[in-house]
């Protein structure tokens, strides 16, 4: 009965050490989702205004032409990136973008198109060097705190990817498999095509009303291209926000639970260390009131 009491304890005070760790954890990821949201907001209305920027720019100037905005007659290869986490402890945060790659990638297959596989994130990039898959492109290490330049360097890849023909080794399409940010206890993996563009234009303006009128310089071609790679980066960098808030949510939402769980865990295993501590109580005490009526018997004897 010993032995099991101090298996008990030494279980008992195990998990409340690994308790304090999820705990802390979960405190940091808290104190990280305040800043990535701020961060992501922040970088919101740059992507409207830009967005805005190139649906009135195609809108009054429909004429104009740009290889982002055209469907490829050859697709057969599709670009995919994928946005994980650097870091575990996440939950379903990383299995879910993996799965939904799968899961696009099944489609694409289905229509005869090869996915070409870009992944930011250790955990992305661990998962496809273990199963043996190509990756063309892979980023690390800022998973928590995406930086603009790496958004930039994903744009020009893909973009550059983009504009070679599918037959010297460039894609039709290009993908983004990312985490929508919802609430803290909220996240929607989101699959979205950014390549070709898709951009909606800006409502015309009441027959007999104004008409605004604007001088590009040095062209409306050269504006636009600089905008629609402005356009290609802007909306990176918003989806690698969007998961870093998000992988920081999911995280105070793993910790949390692994929290409560250990909690729930050490109260039953104190239980348990309870009754046998009184159980083994229970038998010293039956020891010690056999021991006195063997000796009040043995003195009755000599009596």
């Amino acid at each position: 009965m010993g032995a099991e009491l101090r298996q008990l304890r030494s279980r008992i005070r195990s998990i409340k050490s690994t308790a304090k760790i999820t705990r802390a954890q979960e405190l940091i990821a808290t104190s990280k989702i305040t800043r990535a949201q701020a961060r992501q907001t922040a970088s919101g209305p740059y992507a409207r205004q830009i967005t805005r920027a190139v649906s009135a720019l195609l809108t009054h100037n429909a004429h104009e032409d740009h290889p982002l905005l055209n469907r490829k007659t050859d697709a057969s290869r599709v670009a995919v990136l994928l946005m994980t986490s650097d870091r575990g402890f996440c939950g379903g945060y990383n299995s879910n973008v993996l799965r939904a790659g799968r899961q696009l990638a099944e489609l694409l297959a289905g229509e005869g198109k090869e996915p070409v596989y870009h992944v930011t994130g250790r955990r992305g990039v661990d998962n496809f060097l273990f199963n043996r898959r190509p990756l063309a492109g892979q980023w690390t290490g800022q998973s928590g705190e995406p930086s603009y330049a790496m958004a930039a360097e994903i744009g020009r890849l893909l973009v550059e990817a983009f504009e070679t023909p599918t037959a010297e080794g460039g894609v039709g399409e290009v993908h983004v498999v990312f985490t929508q940010f919802v609430s803290m206890i909220a996240q929607r993996t989101t699959v979205h095509r950014i390549l070709p563009l898709e951009v909606e234009e800006v409502e015309a303006l009441p027959e007999g009303g104004p008409v605004a009128s604007h001088d590009f310089e040095p062209s409306v071609g050269e504006v636009l291209d600089a905008l629609i790679h402005q356009y290609v980066n802007g909306r990176i960098w918003n989806m690698l926000l969007e998961s870093a808030a998000s992988e920081h949510a999911a995280r105070r939402q793993a910790m949390m639970a692994a929290t409560e769980n250990a909690q729930e865990l050490i109260f039953k295993l104190s239980r348990r260390a309870n009754e046998a501590r009184q159980a083994e109580i229970t038998n010293e005490l039956s020891d010690i009131v056999g021991g006195a009526n063997a000796l009040a018997e043995a003195g009755g004897d000599r009596d």
